[in-house]
């Protein structure tokens, strides 16, 4: 495991739309560009199990988006999901890379889910080559959300969010991690401390608007999956109470010719639970097409 240390030396902070936004980058600057979207409410430490083997064969970019992480998190921000797009395409802008895949995550995939829609209006300057989604609220009618996450939503949503704990942030990980895969207690210690960095708890109840905007943009956002002619994959775990079997049921029967990998013993975070074997699903997918 990469400790949180280490992950924020070897990454460094950009200036974004005025917000200073951690990034990370490694590999052959030469190679094919990933991004890696990480989800909610965590960070790009996320993908750390993953980062050598996937720098091994690419470029892989990633970055901490507002509100999450090591990143900025502004008190007054309204936190849409086509602002954190904007962030992602000027940190590419800035890095030089006009063509890129995605691999995303949760949160993430609604962030890539609008790239890919802006994509396909014409009236993006990047050129996405391949998505590949993990468990994530793809469609917001079978988004379950955690009873947390109801709250933060509710008019309660200021006050729940500052009676938040590492116990109880702790006992809603282990819901949502597969049984035979628990999150470990460094796991937990790291996702904490990126969650209350930058007093980070005082932004959860804005952050948890995407709910809302998944199902204001859904059109939009689904339409972008379905009307896509770039190769998409969908790798998830079965075991997710929050997007589990019952979204891929929905992906394989909405999306055209769909292409998934079901990990069958695990739940929401599949790249933190088994990182090889995501590794492995991803790479796979990326010779199919290559």
């Amino acid at each position: 495991m990469i400790q949180l240390s280490e992950w924020q030396q070897q990454g460094q902070y950009l200036l974004i739309n005025g917000q200073q936004i951690f990034t990370r980058q490694a590999g052959d600057c030469k190679a094919p560009a990933l991004l890696l979207i990480h989800g909610f409410p965590s960070a790009s430490w996320d993908w750390e199990g993953m980062w050598y083997e996937l720098t091994q064969h690419y470029y892989v970019i990633t970055l901490d988006m507002l509100g999450f992480g090591l990143s900025d998190k502004p008190k007054n921000s309204v936190y849409l999901i086509s602002d954190q797009a904007d962030i992602y395409q000027a940190c590419l802008h800035k890095l030089g890379v006009s063509e890129y895949h995605i691999l995303a995550h949760d949160y993430g995939d609604t962030v890539a889910q609008e790239l890919l829609a802006r994509q396909i209006d014409g009236c993006s300057p990047l050129t996405i080559e391949s998505v590949c989604f993990l468990n994530g609220g793809l469609f917001p009618e079978t988004h379950k959300p955690l009873l947390i996450q109801k709250l933060l939503l509710s008019p309660l949503g200021a006050l729940v969010s500052k009676l938040i704990n590492k116990q109880k942030f702790a006992n809603n990980l282990q819901h949502i991690f597969g049984p035979s895969t628990p999150p470990t207690p460094e796991t937990i210690d790291t996702l904490w401390q990126l969650l209350t960095h930058n007093d980070g708890l005082s932004v959860m109840h804005k952050l948890i608007h995407y709910i809302t905007q998944r199902q204001q943009h859904r059109e939009r956002w689904v339409g972008a999956i379905i009307n896509s002619t770039i190769p998409i994959k969908l790798i998830a775990g079965a075991l997710d109470p929050i997007s589990g079997q019952h979204m891929i049921d929905h992906y394989r029967d909405l999306i055209p010719n769909a292409n998934v990998t079901e990990m069958r013993t695990l739940g929401h975070y599949p790249h933190i639970e088994d990182a090889q074997a995501i590794t492995t699903a991803y790479l796979q997918f990326r010779h199919s097409i290559e």
